[in-house]
């Protein structure tokens, strides 16, 4: 699949945001803990893909009572819906100046299109080093999900099945899609939102 740009200005992936707030005080100190001015590009973008992989919980997964959304919120509460996580994980990579964006992806609700449709949002991070657009997807792994780093070919958590409907939307949006964050702001209780709340569609 191409990958479509929505902005022509990589800028527009570094910016600062209400919910990629990666100057607020807990990202800057995570920030300095995870990365070092030796490290790549690359380097850098797989630290900070495996640490909201892997230390920061998917709401669904804990069962967890707490929506959040500000990427400041994800990491104090260690815990968020794809949405979320996609932010925390924007906000760390910009903050080390690599252009970081959102995707998306139209997944069945329950593995059968009967039961409907959600959105599912991962990330898209630009490396200069290899002059690139990759998709990455700090989802959180668990069984029968099984998300890597990988710069060669995508390892994300959900490979599209077309025959049932879903989709991958090719565009790398430079701020959050207003459905997501409408959702997140709306709702109290993560779990709610997963099984009732999720957009169907961009």
């Amino acid at each position: 699949m191409k990958l479509i740009c929505q902005s022509e200005q990589l800028d527009d992936y570094l910016l600062e945001t209400a919910g990629v707030d990666f100057s607020h005080q807990l990202i800057r100190t995570k920030v300095n803990e995870l990365f070092h001015l030796s490290q790549t590009d690359i380097e850098k973008a797989k630290t900070a893909f495996e640490f909201v992989r892997d230390e920061i919980s998917h709401s669904w997964d804990v069962q967890g009572e707490k929506v959040t959304c500000k990427a400041s919120e994800v990491l104090a509460e260690k815990e968020g819906i794809c949405y979320a996580k996609s932010h925390l994980l924007a906000a760390l990579l910009r903050s080390q100046g690599i252009p970081a964006g959102f995707c998306y992806q139209r997944l069945t609700l329950l593995d059968t299109p009967e039961n409907g449709f959600c959105l599912h949002a991962l990330n898209a991070i630009y490396l200069r080093s290899l002059k690139k657009w990759v998709r990455l997807d700090a989802r959180g792994n668990k069984k029968g999900v099984d998300a890597q780093f990988s710069i060669t070919g995508e390892k994300v958590a959900f490979p599209i099945r077309k025959e049932l409907g879903e989709r991958d939307y090719p565009f790398i949006y430079a701020t959050p899609h207003p459905k997501t964050i409408a959702v997140l702001k709306k709702c109290t209780n993560p779990i709610e939102i997963c099984k009732y709340h999720l957009p169907e569609r961009l």
